[in-house]
């Protein structure tokens, strides 16, 4: 009979240890699911959050939304120095950053500013450090400043997933616009649709961009 016993308690001890086990296995696995993944994107219509985060460009300023907001608005990019979308692809696609200084000089002939933004935080010590950021800027000759979005807290506000992945927010930083630049990241020739120009034409007119949301295509924002 104490034999018996015995066995029942160890079986329900082994039951309890394996439930326990598979308990822990489930949170890590959560854990790792939740701690990658950003959060959903801000809607049209939002105020941009922490529009008054400082972060310090490859020119050594420190720099915020807020700072950067011209008389119609900001065109935020969330951007790297080595996804393909962004820097191309040799004889197969040129890669938005290809159009990046004709967009900013239409954004400040229409009244707004454009910021590029890193935050590849799980780069930082190779291709997305400050020294590769001055470096690229330098050598693709950016006339908008560049900044690092460090611990990727803009990106995890803005809800930012790849890059490159646009928001232009209006004269009162409201999210007018998010997605992509235009619909052909392989050739500038072949566009037909410039969503960003379009939508800050209509803003200055007073309209509300139309469409005003696409889908961003890019490399994942590496995160931390």
């Amino acid at each position: 009979m104490t034999y018996l016993v015995v066995i029942i308690k160890n079986y329900k001890m082994k039951k309890i240890l394996f439930t326990l086990s598979l308990l822990v296995v489930a949170v890590a696995v959560s854990a790792f699911i939740m701690g990658d993944k950003p959060n959903e994107s801000i809607e049209i219509g939002t105020s941009a959050p922490m529009s008054g985060l400082e972060m310090k460009g490859v020119d050594g300023s420190m720099n915020s939304l807020k700072s950067l907001k011209g008389e119609n608005g900001l065109l935020v990019v969330f951007s790297c120095n080595t996804c393909p979308f962004v820097v191309g692809r040799d004889g197969k696609s040129e890669g938005w950053e290809t159009r990046y200084n004709n967009l900013n000089k239409q954004a400040q002939m229409m009244g707004f500013g454009m910021v590029l933004i890193n935050s590849n935080e799980a780069k930082r010590d190779g291709a997305d450090s400050m020294s590769e950021m001055k470096s690229h800027a330098k050598s693709e000759g950016y006339t908008m400043p560049y900044v690092v979005d460090e611990n990727h807290k803009l990106a995890d506000a803005f809800g930012a997933k790849t890059t490159p992945h646009v928001y232009l927010l209006d004269a009162d930083l409201k999210l007018a616009y998010k997605g992509a630049i235009d619909d052909n990241v392989d050739s500038a020739k072949e566009v037909s649709k410039r969503y960003v120009e379009d939508a800050m034409t209509m803003l200055t007119k007073g309209q509300n961009p139309d469409p005003n949301s696409t889908k961003p295509l890019g490399c994942s924002i590496k995160r931390k």
